[in-house]
């Protein structure tokens, strides 16, 4: 399946360094299919969206996933893409960028059609040929209506499983201060971490990995500075690692205050299992995936 990984520094840029695929034999050696696309999406000094996105279509493109990437910023996010819908290609990877905002997502939502008359006129916010795209854009179109964007991500993802077929709705959306994310349904797991400054010991710098091969991220600040943190997977040994239940949606707010709420108390209408799903969305969302 999908991996999402997302973290806040607080009020001050973070230094860190991200590896998003570990060595080509860890990689090929566990999983039954390679990755289609690696993304890192963070926010420059003067609060600028920056995305590192690629397919990954070609061995060189493997290599770019492997290379350690040196990055400053409050809210970072992070995913590893096995493609349920739309080609292998940069306009399909994620993280995807909406007015000043990152989203990454990680699962599957059936009939794009109703999901796009929905959408209406703001389907122009689509770039691409994804679910996950077209997800994001209701989140947008319901934030333009309040500016609350939790609000908007209970509202889209509320309409999402009332309506539509749904695998899962796991997502991690980030602006330059803040940080939010959402597991919906019980599917796919998703971790949060509050980490003190320096860790469980106090002086340790952050140092965590997927076990499964992707997303490694080191980071010498958070020796002495607290963070939060969000994974698909615990990854590392600290006790603190908190699974959210289904439904349960975390925001944190620039000051690392974390808030958990559950807007979405029931199953989706027309909750999809890993049998009605076929070809690359079956195997996209099979657990040992990378």
């Amino acid at each position: 399946m999908c991996r999402l990984f997302g973290m806040s520094g607080g009020r001050e840029p973070v230094q860190a360094t991200f590896w998003l695929l570990e060595a080509p034999d860890s990689l090929a050696q566990q999983s039954r299919r390679e990755p289609d696309g690696t993304g890192l999406g963070t926010f420059d000094p003067d609060g600028h969206p920056v995305v590192s996105k690629q397919p990954l279509a070609a061995f060189e493109d493997q290599e770019f996933a492997q290379e350690a990437k040196e990055v400053s910023s409050r809210t970072f996010v992070a995913h590893v893409r096995y493609a349920s819908t739309g080609a292998v290609s940069p306009k399909n990877t994620h993280p995807f960028e909406q007015r000043d905002r990152l989203f990454a997502h990680n699962g599957v939502i059936e009939d794009i059609g109703r999901l796009e008359a929905e959408l209406g006129e703001d389907r122009a916010l689509v770039q691409g040929d994804t679910d996950s795209e077209r997800y994001f854009a209701l989140i947008t179109r319901e934030i333009e209506r309040d500016g609350d964007v939790g609000a908007a991500i209970a509202r889209a993802a509320g309409w999402i499983a009332e309506n539509l077929p749904v695998f899962a709705l796991n997502l991690v959306l980030i602006t330059a201060t803040e940080l939010w994310a959402l597991r919906y349904p019980d599917v796919h797991e998703l971790f949060v971490l509050k980490r003190a400054a320096g860790g469980p010991t106090g002086a340790r710098h952050l140092e965590h990995a997927s076990a499964r091969g992707s997303v490694r991220v080191r980071s010498g600040d958070l020796a002495d500075r607290p963070a939060v943190i969000v994974a698909s997977e615990r990854m590392d040994e600290d006790a603190g690692w908190r699974a959210l239940q289904s439904g349960e949606l975390l925001h944190v707010d620039p000051d690392l205050q974390v808030t958990i709420t559950r807007p979405l108390k029931h199953p989706p209408r027309h909750q999809l299992t890993l049998q009605d799903l076929t070809g690359k969305a079956a195997s996209s969302q099979a657990e040992h995936q990378g």
